[in-house]
């Protein structure tokens, strides 16, 4: 998906009806009666060949107090904060209302990206109301009719160069990853720049002190803290230079347990953050030392790994732990007992409050980085690959034994090889286990999520298993012997 679009409006102006049908599907209930969307949904759009996030909001109203509508409001204005792209529907036929001059000023100041759509636009009733658009000062109108699917080539029109814009924005924030790398590749590990900065995301669960942290780093207060949690709602990137690196680090909303996430904006928030964990190279999953390895802080391990990102463990508050050696002793025998694959990444103390530990984290994240990028000479791999299998020989399932021909290393960013052997599908998973866990010794690559794979190489016999091959001569001789003789031919070719 490319960018976001967020459908707002009045009450009853078509929103619903119109994302009904980018998405395909009636995920949203449509009716006459106006107010009947309250919460935002989210879905996967498609309009021609362009493939984006639609998001169905609220009707805007103006209520700013805390009742419903009021509550509507805000997460509609929310959405719209967040959205790449604004679109803006009014009734064609009923014509523009104060509302609607109202909540165009506010899109104005919210949004850059605005696109104006008049609804219910079909046929000359609506002429006049279309007209009317231009006065909201939001450009020229796209006549839409949701409801028969008119003015969705005009909305792509629209669309495009937009979408081009924000591909070529993620392609410039996306970490390169997945590097395809040989023997013969003189470049190094890429070296972090101005213009390409080493990506951090700070995560963790609400109120773990990211805030605090980033602004320890920083050397000023630039995001807002308290003691109360969740107040960083959207992931926020600040640039720096960290001793002479450039970074962008990224701070995230708090991510709790699904089930305790009952609010649509904290659900954005907590999707902004996972977005944030994939533009990253390297992830520092902050712990509460109160509350360390609480199953949500597991799950966003897991993810950063499953992302294949660098991972970095920082526990935080260590100011405020009275036995501190037997804290350490203990997180330590969790981290090796809870998150067996990330086995040997950097498990950090720190205090965000009085910047203790920051030097030794920082150090932490380059060496995670510099390991995220590292590469191994297909010589060294093959001598390493002949110790292991003599030291611990591959098993024979139903008496096949599996053979280990060679091993090359394909991609980085994260490490990934390839082993070439006989019978891959029949290779046990303790064995692959045994061979990372060999790769991360032998070769310095603690904590580093590594990719290994085992394909087969093709026979080189074309005639094997396959008569259609056989010379038509020899066909044809086969075919008038008796069978008898078949079999003792085939036995001795």
């Amino acid at each position: 998906m490319s960018f976001t679009l967020a459908i707002v409006g009045r009450p009853n102006v078509g929103k619903s009806t119109l994302f009904n049908r980018l998405v395909g599907k009636k995920l949203a209930l449509v009716d006459d009666q106006p107010g009947v969307t309250r919460d935002l949904r989210e879905g996967p759009a498609r309009l021609g060949d362009l493939r984006f996030t639609v998001i169905d909001t609220a009707g805007l109203e103006e209520a700013t107090d805390e009742s419903l509508q009021g509550r509507m409001r805000r997460l509609t204005e929310r959405a719209v904060e967040m959205a790449d792209v604004c679109l803006f529907m009014y009734d064609a036929r009923t014509g523009i209302m104060p509302a609607d001059e109202v909540f165009a000023d506010i899109l104005r100041k919210k949004n850059a990206n605005v696109i104006l759509a008049a609804n219910k636009s079909e046929g000359k009733a609506a002429d006049a109301g279309v007209i009317e658009g231009f006065n909201l000062g939001l450009g020229e109108p796209i006549r839409l009719s949701a409801e028969h699917g008119e003015g969705l080539s005009e909305m792509y029109d629209v669309l495009m160069p937009l979408s081009d814009a924000f591909e070529e924005r993620a392609a410039a924030d996306a970490p390169e990853t997945d590097v395809d790398v040989d023997d013969d590749d003189e470049d190094g590990p890429r070296i972090p720049t101005k213009a390409k900065p080493l990506q951090i995301a700070v995560v963790g669960r609400p109120n773990a002190g990211k805030s605090t942290l980033i602004n320890q780093i920083l050397g000023e207060d630039r995001l807002l803290t308290g003691p109360e949690a969740g107040i960083t709602r959207d992931a926020i990137s600040v640039q720096m230079e960290w001793d002479d690196v450039p970074v962008r680090i990224f701070d995230t909303a708090g991510m709790r347990k699904r089930a305790k996430v009952q609010e649509k904006l904290e659900k954005l928030s907590v999707s902004d953050g996972l977005r944030a964990v994939k533009f990253a190279e390297v992830v520092v999953v902050l712990l509460d030392v109160e509350i360390p390895f609480e199953q949500q802080d597991l799950r966003i391990a897991d993810l950063a790994e499953r992302e294949g990102r660098a991972v970095v463990l920082a526990v935080n508050k260590w100011d405020v732990e009275p036995e501190k050696q037997a804290k350490l002793k203990e997180l330590k025998e969790e981290f090796t007992r809870l998150l067996p694959q990330l086995k040997g990444a950097p498990l950090i103390t720190v205090s965000a409050k009085t910047g203790r530990g920051i030097d030794r984290l920082q150090e932490a994240i380059m060496r995670a980085h510099e390991v995220w990028n590292r590469r191994v000479t297909t010589a060294q791999l093959n001598r390493w690959l002949m110790g292991m299998t003599e030291a611990h020989p591959p098993p024979a399932p139903g008496g096949r034994r599996i053979k280990m021909r060679y091993a090359t290393q394909v991609k980085t960013r994260p490490p990934g090889f390839v082993v070439m052997c006989s019978h891959p599908d029949m290779l046990p998973e303790s064995y692959s286990r045994y061979l990372v866990n060999g790769l991360r010794l032998d070769f310095d690559m603690p904590g580093t999520p590594i990719r290994l794979h085992f394909r087969s190489q093709a026979d080189k016999n074309p005639y094997k298993n396959n008569t259609k091959s056989t010379p038509s001569r020899l066909r044809k001789h086969l075919g008038k012997a008796p069978a008898d003789q078949k079999k003792r031919f085939r036995g001795n070719s």
